[in-house]
Parts: structure tokens; C-alpha cells; sequence
């Protein structure tokens, strides 16, 4: 009788003990998920002026980071023709409020890209967040959380002068676009003081574009670096430049990236170059990563889409 009370209590014990490892093995699993999800990189490419190439650097990013490994979400706020859907040449037939007001799934309004890259048209939708109940925000929230993604590209609409775009406020980084011309130069700097002074932001990066040289864009970083050092409490980083190269002209006329369509043109090397550059740059501790993160803080700035700041 002793024989099979002591073996009934050692069932029970290896019963608890597998009981106790499946639970830390659920555990562990669940903790992996949530700093997946927290590893997410989030980052907006912004540009104050019409022309500087922001939506060319977003994509051929993406291509180049897909490329290497990551899985890639952009985030699309243009409105114009020429946007990421028309550069990657897909179709985006539902957008971001489609899925607020629950008329399609997250499926159906995300559009697939060569390199499994995956674009929502966010054009539509964002200021309208704050209106939204906090289990509907949460609902939201929870469906992108649930995408296997490892960097979220930003392509902001460009706004007017002194407008401040709540996708640039709630990123995790912002790369800084600008061109050669004065005008670009200018824009960049209000946006960067506009951001750094009324937002607290301090942490920028920034891309020169349309060059004729690396002295040339080298100069055009200095220049803005110089100003803002003397005027604003702000950090910037230069993240590098892409050159003239009518290989990305060419490749916008196919509807590619010049990173897949000329993958040994210039603009393609320099694009895998900032890439890999991109992702061990710094971050600020108060911008934290993941989808979710990300999404809260664009709820809290959403309504500030239809705001203009004076310069």
C-alpha cells in the first residue's frame, strides 16, 4: 500500500513538474513575442518640399533592407500619382480608413510587393484615430502588432510650410530629405526647428539627395548642421547621399526599385550602403520601438494632421 502511495505521489510530482515547464515554455514564447514585437524599427523619411526624392528613398530602403533579410511595412500618406503603390508597381485598392471603420480586413487592404514588402495607404484615416473609442484604438492597435514585420517605412504627405505631420511626431526616427536647392534646404531646417521646439524632438537624420558629388552633399549637411547647432538643441546625424544616376529614373518608368531593377547601378550599391547603415544607427530612449509603441503615440499626435505652426 505504501509502494503505490509513494508511486501516486510521484506521478504528481513529475505531473506539477511538466505542468510548471510547459508554463515557463509558454512563457518564454510569449516573452520572445513581445520583444519581437518591441524590436520593430519604425522610420519616417520626411521632406518639406515637393521634389526631393522621398518617396524613391522610401522605397529603394525598403528593397534594400527586404533584401538583406528584414521584413519590410510601409506606411504610405501620399495622395499623389506618383506614390509607393505606383513606384512598386501594385494596386492599392482599400487604405487605412477601410480598416478603421472594420469595411475590410487588414489582408485586403494591405498590397503585396515584390520582396514579400507590404504597403498601407495611410492617406486617409490618421486624424481621425483620436475619435475612435479606446477599444476600437485598441482593435487597431492589436492588428498590426500582429503583422510579421521588422522595420516600418513612414512616406509622409508633403505638407505646407510650418505644418507638422503627426506620422513624423510618432516614429521612432526621422531622416531628414533634402536636395541641393535652397528651397529644399530651407524647408528642412523648419521642419527639423519646428519639430525640435515645439515637440521636444532632438534626434534626426538626414539624407542628401539629387547630387552631383559626396562634396557636395557633405557641404549641404554641414551647412544645415552649422545653423542648427547655433540655434536649436537638436542632434543630426548624416546618414549619407544618393547621386544623380538616371538609373532611378529608369527604374521608376519600369515601376521597380533601382535596387532590383539595377542592382550594380550606383543609386542601388549606395541605397544597400545606407540600409545596413540605417538599421545600427542610434535611438533615443524616448522614442521606444514596436508597432505598438508606435501607434500609440500616433494616436496621441493624430489630430495635430490639419495643424499649422508660424515659422
Amino acid at each position: 500500500m505504501t509502494g503505490v502511495v509513494q508511486q501516486n505521489q510521484r506521478d504528481t510530482l513529475r505531473l506539477a513538474m511538466s505542468r510548471k515547464m510547459i508554463d515557463q515554455a509558454s512563457g518564454l514564447r510569449e516573452l520572445a513575442a513581445m520583444q519581437a514585437r518591441d524590436s520593430v524599427k519604425v522610420f519616417t523619411v520626411a521632406g518639406g518640399k515637393m521634389g526631393v526624392g522621398k518617396t524613391s528613398i522610401v522605397v529603394n530602403l525598403a528593397t534594400a533592407l527586404a533584401k538583406i533579410g528584414n521584413r519590410i511595412l510601409i506606411l504610405d500618406e501620399n495622395q499623389h500619382h506618383n506614390n509607393v503603390s505606383a513606384n512598386l508597381g501594385v494596386k492599392s485598392h482599400y487604405d487605412l480608413a477601410h480598416l478603421i471603420k472594420r469595411e475590410q480586413s487588414l489582408d485586403q487592404v494591405l498590397a503585396k510587393a515584390p520582396d514579400d514588402i507590404l504597403v498601407l495607404t495611410a492617406a486617409r484615416g490618421i486624424h481621425s484615430l483620436t475619435q475612435l473609442s479606446a477599444e476600437e484604438q485598441e482593435w487597431i492597435i492589436k492588428c498590426l502588432c500582429e503583422l510579421p514585420i521588422d522595420v516600418v517605412l513612414v512616406d509622409t504627405m508633403i505638407g505646407e510650410m510650418g505644418h507638422v505631420l503627426p506620422l513624423s511626431l510618432a516614429s521612432q526616427q526621422v531622416l531628414i530629405t533634402v536636395s541641393g536647392s535652397s528651397k529644399s534646404i530651407t524647408y528642412a531646417y523648419t521642419m527639423i526647428k519646428i519639430m525640435s521646439q515645439e515637440y521636444a524632438r532632438q534626434d534626426f537624420l538626414v539624407i542628401v539627395n539629387k547630387v552631383k558629388s559626396e562634396l557636395d552633399a557633405q557641404s549641404i549637411y554641414e551647412n544645415i548642421a552649422k545653423v542648427a547647432k547655433q540655434h536649436l538643441s537638436v542632434r543630426l546625424e548624416y546618414l549619407g547621399c544618393i547621386l544623380f544616376d538616371e538609373k532611378l529614373h529608369r527604374a521608376s518608368q519600369l515601376c521597380r526599385s533601382v535596387v532590383d531593377a539595377f542592382p550594380a547601378s550606383t543609386a542601388a550599391i549606395e541605397f544597400k550602403r545606407l540600409a545596413e547603415k540605417l538599421l545600427r544607427c542610434s535611438y533615443s530612449n524616448q522614442y521606444s520601438g514596436g508597432v505598438d509603441n508606435f501607434m500609440y503615440r500616433l494616436i496621441r499626435t493624430s489630430h495635430l494632421s490639419k495643424v499649422k505652426l508660424s515659422v
